[in-house]
């Protein structure tokens, strides 16, 4: 089984970050939630390990430290 990667992993994560934010720009709010299941949905197909996935799943549901 492999783990969920919950370290800093993405080079340059605030680019990344402003390419997410201007991908929704002039998005309404139900086609900005729209983007966001598909790139969910693409991603987890991109990952395809379904233990991993369960483990993404649990980590998004808990409250954030920050």
């Amino acid at each position: 089984m492999t783990d969920l990667i919950t370290t800093p992993n993405l080079p340059d994560p605030d680019g990344f970050y402003e390419e997410l934010l201007a991908a929704h720009e002039g998005l309404t709010k139900a086609e900005s939630d729209a983007l966001n299941a598909r790139l969910v949905l693409l991603l987890a197909n991109h990952v395809g390990d379904r233990d991993v996935l369960r483990q993404a799943l649990a980590a998004a549901r808990r409250p954030s430290d920050g």
